[in-house]
């Protein structure tokens, strides 16, 4: 299935060279989950603190779950420090 995947801040290096602005559809496997593709994309699980889907915050815990829809927008932000 076809999903788009965006990647920001220091993240963004992660991301094919084919990317445009950020953003890039990708396909991944029915049942996919976040982990699998931070893992595809070699981002350290570490770096990617906010994680959204469609604009919705997706807990830690289910970052290992199957919950992609076709069309889905995945985003994700590392941790941020600054004052």
């Amino acid at each position: 299935m076809k999903i788009t995947l965006k990647l920001y801040a220091s993240l963004a290096r992660y991301l094919p060279p084919e990317a445009v602005r950020n953003v890039i559809e990708i396909e991944i496997p029915d049942g996919a989950s976040v982990h699998e593709v931070l893992d595809r994309y070699h981002v350290p699980r570490g770096e990617a603190h906010l994680i959204l889907i469609n604009g919705l915050y997706v807990e830690p815990e289910q970052r290992d779950e199957a919950i992609f829809r076709a069309g889905d927008v995945l985003a994700m932000w590392p941790p941020v420090a600054g004052g």
